[in-house]
Parts: C-alpha cells; sequence; structure tokens
C-alpha cells in the first residue's frame, strides 16, 4: 500500500469533518473495512474484533432504497483501507443520515451520548407518567374514567381560580367590612397577598429534589402532603377538611340560588318550595361531569357574570359618591363580628384545595405561579374596591347580600347574574367534592364487585354516589338558610385551617432546611395566624349558628 495512501486514511480518521459517504461493492468487503479503525486500520485483515460499524450490515437493507442494488451497502467508514466510490441513491439520504448519527456516537464517543439520552429518555417517560397521573388526581381510587382527562391551559386553569375566590361570597363583604372596620379593610388586602403565598407553598410541597438536582413531582394530593408530616392521621383529616368545605361551599351556592329565584325576581312568583326543587333540577346534570374542560369552560361563563355584577354596582355606588358616609369604619368593633367577619373575608378566598388538581392537570406547570399572582392581584382589587364603595353608599344599611340595596331595576339585574353565577359555579366544588369521596369510597375497599373497574356496575356506584352528594347538599342548603353565618361558620372551620394554618405547617415540616429565616419567620407568623383564625372563629361561628337555629 502506498505510504500516500496510509497518511491521506489516518487523517480522514483524525478529522471527524472528512468522513464520507461510501458504497461498498460487496457484503465481504463491508466486513473487512469495518472491523476496527484507526491506526488498526493497517491490521484489518487479521484482526476480526467485533466493530459497532458493524452493526450497519444488519440495517442495509432498510436503509438501501429501492432503486439501489441489495448487495450494496452504505455507510460511513471509519477506517480499514478506502473502498472504491460508486454511485448512490439521494432518496436514501435521511434514513441514511440518522442511521450514521448513531453509529457516529456509538464509535467516537465510546457510549458517552447514549448514556446521556437513555438519562433523558427515562426523565422525560417519568414525566409524561407523572403528568397523565396528575391530571387525574384520583387515578389511585380507580376512577375509570380518568384516562380521558385532558391537560388544561394556564388560563383554563385561572379562570378555575377566579371562580373559587370571585365567587358570589363577594356580596357579603360590605357586610363583613361594616362589622370589622378598618381591621376587616386590612384583612381584605392581606388575605389577597396571604392566600396566594399559601397555595404557592403548599404546591412547593409536592415535589422534591432527587439525588441528580432534579425536581420531581412526587406527590399529588393535599392529603400526600398531609400523609408526609403525619403518616397515620394526616391524610384522613385534611381529607375530611377538605369535603366539608367543599359541601359547605356548595350549600353556599344552593342558598343563594334558591333566594334568588323565591325572592330576588319579582316576576316569577315561586315559593320557596318550588325554588329549591327547580334548582336541584337545574344542578341535576352535575352527576355526570367528569371532565375538568368542562368545569373550566363553565368558570369562565359565571366569572363572566361575576365582573358584570361587580362593575355594576361599583358603577352605582360611584354615581352615588355625594350621600357617601365617610365615618362608618369603626375602629373600635365588637369582636365576636370581627371574628365571624374574618371567616367570611378567608372564605372568599380560599382555593387551595382545589389547587394541587389544578396545578396537575395544567399542561404548562411552570406558569402556575405567576397564575396565582394575577388571580389573587385581581381579586384583591376588585373585591377592597366593591366592599369599600357598597359600604360607603350604604352605611349602617348595608344588608348580608349588599343587591338587596340596590334600586329595584338594577336589582334585577344584578339578581339575574347572581343566580347565573350560584348555579355556573356549584359544579366546580361538586366535582371537587365528588372526586375526593370516590377516592375515599374506592380506597376503602368499599363495594370491591364493580366499583372503580370497568362496566355498568362501576357507572351506577359513580352516579348513586354524586346523586347522594348532591341530595346531601340540597337538604343541608334547607337546613341553614343564614348566608353570612355559613360562610363564617366553613371559613372559620376548615377556610383557615385548609389556606393558612396547614400549608404554612407543612411548608416549615418539609422545606425547613432550604428555607432562609425571613421564611421561617413569615411561614411562622401565618401557622399563628392560622390557628388564631380557627380556634375563634369555630366558637363563636357555632353560637351563631345555634342562636340563629333557636329563634327560627
Amino acid at each position: 500500500m502506498a505510504r500516500g495512501d496510509g497518511s491521506r486514511r489516518q487523517r480522514a480518521i483524525r478529522d471527524k469533518s472528512s468522513l464520507g459517504l461510501f458504497v461498498f461493492q460487496n457484503k465481504d468487503e463491508l466486513s473487512e473495512s469495518c472491523l476496527c479503525r484507526g491506526d488498526e486500520g493497517r491490521n484489518c485483515a487479521s484482526a476480526r474484533r467485533p466493530h459497532p460499524w458493524a452493526e450497519l450490515q444488519a440495517g442495509e437493507d432498510q436503509l438501501a432504497s429501492p432503486r439501489t442494488p441489495r448487495r450494496s451497502s452504505v455507510l460511513v467508514c471509519g477506517g480499514g483501507r478506502l473502498p472504491s466510490l460508486r454511485m448512490w441513491d439521494p432518496g436514501a439520504t435521511a434514513r441514511i443520515r440518522a442511521h450514521v448519527g448513531t453509529a457516529w456516537r456509538r464509535c467516537f464517543r465510546a457510549g458517552e451520548d447514549e448514556e446521556e439520552e437513555e438519562e433523558q429518555r427515562l426523565v422525560d417517560r417519568e414525566e409524561r407518567a407523572e403528568l397523565e397521573d396528575d391530571c387525574c388526581p384520583l387515578q389511585e381510587g380507580g376512577d375509570p374514567h380518568q384516562h380521558t382527562q385532558r391537560s388544561i391551559t394556564t388560563w383554563e386553569a385561572g379562570w378555575n381560580i377566579t371562580n373559587a375566590i370571585q365567587g358570589v361570597c363577594v356580596l357579603g363583604l360590605p357586610y363583613a367590612l361594616l362589622q370589622s372596620g378598618f381591621l376587616g379593610l386590612v384583612l381584605l388586602v392581606l388575605s389577597a397577598c396571604v392566600c396566594s403565598y399559601t397555595g404557592k407553598i403548599l404546591i412547593s410541597c409536592l415535589y422534591e429534589e432527587d439525588e441528580q438536582g432534579h425536581v420531581r413531582r412526587i406527590r399529588h394530593t393535599y392529603e400526600d402532603v398531609a400523609d408526609t408530616c403525619c403518616p397515620r392521621l394526616g391524610g384522613r383529616l385534611v381529607g375530611a377538611a377538605q369535603l366539608v368545605e367543599l359541601t359547605f361551599t356548595c350549600v353556599l351556592y344552593l342558598v343563594i340560588g334558591g333566594n334568588m329565584m323565591s325572592h330576588g325576581l319579582p316576576f316569577l312568583p315561586l315559593t320557596p318550595a318550588t325554588s329549591s326543587a327547580l334548582t336541584f333540577l337545574t344542578l341535576a346534570p352535575c352527576v355526570v361531569i367528569r371532565d375538568l374542560r368542562v368545569v373550566s369552560r363553565l368558570s369562565f361563563l359565571c366569572s363572566l357574570a361575576q365582573f358584570l355584577l361587580t362593575f355594576i354596582v361599583i358603577g352605582y355606588c360611584l354615581c352615588q359618591c355625594p350621600r357617601w358616609a365617610y365615618g362608618v369604619l369603626a375602629l373600635a368593633v365588637d369582636f365576636d363580628h370581627f371574628l365571624v367577619a374574618a371567616g367570611m373575608i378567608i372564605f372568599s378566598y380560599t382555593s387551595q384545595i382545589l389547587l394541587p388538581a389544578l396545578e396537575g392537570s395544567m399542561a404548562e406547570r411552570a406558569e402556575f405561579g405567576s397564575m396565582m399572582d394575577c388571580t389573587h392581584t385581581l381579586a384583591g382589587v376588585l373585591k377592597t374596591a366593591f366592599a369599600l364603595l357598597a359600604l360607603l353608599t350604604w352605611g349602617h344599611d348595608t344588608k348580608e347580600v349588599v343587591s338587596e340595596n340596590l334600586p329595584m331595576a338594577l336589582r334585577m339585574m344584578i339578581n339575574l347574574c347572581l343566580l347565573t353565577k350560584s348555579l355556573l359555579s356549584y359544579p366546580l366544588p361538586f366535582y371537587a367534592a365528588a372526586q375526593l369521596l370516590h377516592t375515599d369510597v374506592a380506597r376503602s375497599g368499599v363495594a370491591q364487585d364493580g366499583w372503580g373497574g370497568a362496566g355498568g356496575g362501576a357507572e351506577w356506584h359513580v352516579l348513586l354516589l354524586r346523586g347522594s352528594l348532591l341530595c346531601l347538599t340540597f337538604v343541608m342548603a334547607a337546613c341553614v338558610p343564614h348566608i353570612s353565618l355559613l360562610m363564617g361558620l366553613t371559613g372559620s372551620v376548615t377556610g383557615a385551617t385548609m389556606t393558612l394554618l396547614l400549608p404554612a405547617l407543612f411548608h416549615l415540616r418539609l422545606k425547613w432546611a432550604g428555607l432562609g429565616w425571613g421564611g421561617r419567620v413569615l411561614d411562622s407568623l401565618i401557622l399563628a395566624l392560622g390557628v388564631l383564625c380557627t380556634v375563634a372563629g369555630i366558637i363563636y361561628s357555632v353560637r351563631g349558628v345555634l342562636e340563629a337555629l333557636g329563634n327560627r
């Protein structure tokens, strides 16, 4: 062999860019040329060690174009003597390029790329599996329809949060501000910031950093976080608290809807019993809702109704500015009334029990924090302006539901928006409560024959469970018609606990090592505030409910 040929062959091996595509005349020449590379190319005839380039023989038939002779093989030569160059089919370029890239990495990177790619594939597979699981927060419970759940956009998640924190409870905020004075005004602004923060730290408790430094979502629900902090009892208590709060929220929407039908629309002379029956029949289709995207669209519609009634009230109050009563906000208020009002204000911001499922269903989870900031900022501004302007307009005559203070024409318009809002808001807490209840029943082993499985038996079990929940909320709405007391009791018993106390406690418990002194102090203050609101609010709200029931 000429000396010039050996030098040219070594330069081609050293320089990656000088590798070319060649066509070998037969498979024997291919085998001899691909058994070794580099300086070992001079002894290719005697060296018979397997080499990765030889794997291209197996893919010869797949790479070759139909117009290419089957005895010809296309590959990148890595060493040995140079074969003769023949014409090759340009139609196979794309397939050849992909296969040559794989062979190049196997030969010249010593398996490093394969290890990195395999690790990345494993990470991607785990993330896809987690995304499928997280989109269906009750997959462990065995809901046969969880596999149909799909991701929701950031906007859809934002509409759900807006629906939860911009609900019909906003109409009771002027009355709460009347009972709490300047402290209530401060609490309105502070609650928006605190609830946004506690929602984000609750979601951070779902994630942990693994040994490779990757942040993984290893927990999926509020109960999972509680089980990690208190293995034996935490999950059960949190699950019960979530179910109570969601059920009470459903009851509140039923109470408002029934009141609007019977008292808020004079052109519909309905008795309370008839209006309750119509409300029940209107909400009966909720038992068949299985897709969170349907709930998101309903949340969008009810948010539009909410914005409409809010701007109507604000516009009317601005027109009445010459009659404003500036001295209505008191510095000293009754402590009992303040605690009930604080519960109402906190209850108007409660969405934490919905956050794990919503965040897990989001297609872009990295946008969760900005979504929480935007929704709570908007809610804080609108609620503060709404409550303050309404209180300045009607002063001490402010009623529990502020729409009752409006003139008849505006009142009917507001009542229609309020009725629409209450009916469209009901599916979101009902959907979450039904999912939680179904998971608990499935995990407890009740009705093993067919429960959570496929087939008609599972369908009937789910419908029966959801129908029972709908009937339960209807009965409770008939028993406790006092809206402000119901809001205060719910906000004190479960709202403050799930919104303030538990997120701060779990964050301190799970993230203590990674928190600075500022974060620890902030979480401790929120924890103390949650304990105070929970204990004091429970005592005075229960007493108020008992007094109201005794006077009926």
